[in-house]
């Protein structure tokens, strides 16, 4: 019983964007590597994808939902600049084989909040672009451990 906790792909450069943070799409590096996690996870049961509303959000999760032929639904739980509480109810709620989609504020407080309430963290922590967070739940809905998978290099 997993879900999945992705921080996005490489997006451009903040200093050079000079639109909306929130329209900054992938780089060309990211496409690449949200190309690369839709190979990781085309051989995994995934049965919703739920991103931010960032575009750099949305677009590391596309070339899943082509391969698997399933929509993205947009939740602001996971943008970027909010508060992590929200997203362990997001948790609760959400089925197993769901990936969800955030930013590089949002996974680390939530990884650290899921730790304090006994989440066994194995392995290295990982907070870099593309980086998929693998959380296991127990019978009850619980989630019991965490392991980092590397970002596609």
């Amino acid at each position: 019983m997993k879900l999945y906790l992705v921080r996005h792909a490489k997006a451009g450069s903040r200093s050079d964007w000079d639109g909306d943070d929130l329209d900054r799409p992938l780089s060309k590096n990211g496409w690449w590597q949200a190309e690369a996690l839709a190979d990781r996870f085309a051989k995994r049961s995934i049965v919703a994808l739920i991103t931010s509303p960032y575009v750099r959000c949305r677009q590391t999760l596309e070339p899943i939902a082509r391969r698997l032929d399933l929509d993205i639904a947009t939740d602001h739980r996971l943008a970027e600049g909010e508060p992590f509480e929200p997203v362990l109810t997001l948790l609760d709620e959400l089925p197993d084989g769901s990936v969800l989609c955030s930013h590089g504020d949002i996974v680390p407080a939530t990884m650290a909040a899921l730790e304090r309430r006994g989440c066994a963290i194995t392995g290295v922590a990982d907070w870099r672009k593309a980086t998929v967070w693998v959380l296991e739940r127990d019978p009850d809905g619980l989630i019991t451990g965490a392991k980092a998978w590397p970002p596609p290099m």
